[in-house]
């Protein structure tokens, strides 16, 4: 077996993300690799705007984005497949997690969607051009 796939979705934007993790299965399968699939819940609590949450928002937040995962894993790809699946729920900035989940997981693979970029994407660079940009492992882009 080789080492892990890792596949980083958004669940904030239901459904989006479905091709990102049938590639990232079909990729895992063809490697007999196990499939790691997270995703990143914004980290307000440092901050003057985490002042305006209530104090156990982040658990809340992190609760029900661990639930939205497993809903579009098994909507996507089934629930045999969620029920063997590493979930991972991360909290800060979404390319800065998922390249410190891939440094400690020592993953073989990174499948991410790359979704119609804004105007400002252009600018910035979207998460996944900077996965793309600062991995140790491959990258698979799906569009």
């Amino acid at each position: 077996m080789s080492r892990s796939v890792l596949c980083a979705i958004d669940v904030s934007h239901k459904g989006q993300d479905a091709e990102v993790l049938r590639v990232a299965k079909k990729l895992a399968d063809l490697d007999g690799a196990s499939l790691d699939v997270m995703t990143v819940v914004p980290d307000f609590g440092e901050s003057i705007v985490g002042s305006f949450f209530e104090a156990d928002h982040h658990e809340k937040a992190v609760a029900e984005a661990r639930q939205l995962l497993s809903d579009e894993i098994t909507a996507s790809i089934g629930a045999d497949v969620d029920a063997m699946v590493r979930h991972v729920v991360a909290t800060g900035n979404a390319y800065e997690e998922i390249l410190h989940v891939a440094r400690e997981t020592d993953c073989g693979l990174i499948v991410i969607g790359a979704h119609k970029p804004d105007f400002k994407d252009y600018l910035l660079g979207p998460n996944a051009a900077r996965v793309v940009r600062h991995s140790n492992c491959s990258v698979h882009v799906v569009r």
